[in-house]
């Protein structure tokens, strides 16, 4: 049941009932630079699509060096991306990662930390307007 002045998003979630997830995806630093800004722009694609998220920030790292050796890599272009999406859904973009042979280390990962700070700020400000 939705409350007066609540938006419903993708799946059927309200706002409020977004999740907060942080996704990082490692790339084959072999390809061409302008294929994986594409390979980005397809990422942030799948998560407004497929995943009915809202992108906060996109973080490219660029090439770095790997703590040890992935398939064949020594190295990989790092890219990290904060965005809201309903539980239900991630799911899809887990896929996307397993099947794209350009991305071979990935993990997303809900932020706790960030939906505990924003609870916590709601609560003070409507604790703040009843005083």
């Amino acid at each position: 049941m939705l409350l007066w002045g609540q938006k419903t998003v993708g799946g059927g979630a309200t706002v409020e009932e977004l999740r907060v997830y942080e996704t990082m995806f490692i790339m084959d630093p072999t390809i061409p630079e302008e294929e994986r800004e594409k390979l980005v722009e397809k990422v942030k694609n799948i998560i407004e699509e497929r995943v009915k998220g809202k992108i906060e920030n996109v973080d490219r790292w660029g090439v770095r060096k790997l703590a040890y050796k992935i398939k064949k890599f020594l190295e990989g272009d790092y890219t990290v991306i904060l965005f809201r999406a309903p539980g239900d859904t991630v799911n899809n973009l887990e896929e996307f990662y397993r099947i794209t042979p350009e991305i071979f280390r990935w993990q997303t990962f809900r932020r706790f930390d960030i939906e505990k700070k924003e609870r916590k700020a709601k609560k003070k400000e409507k604790s703040g307007q009843v005083t």
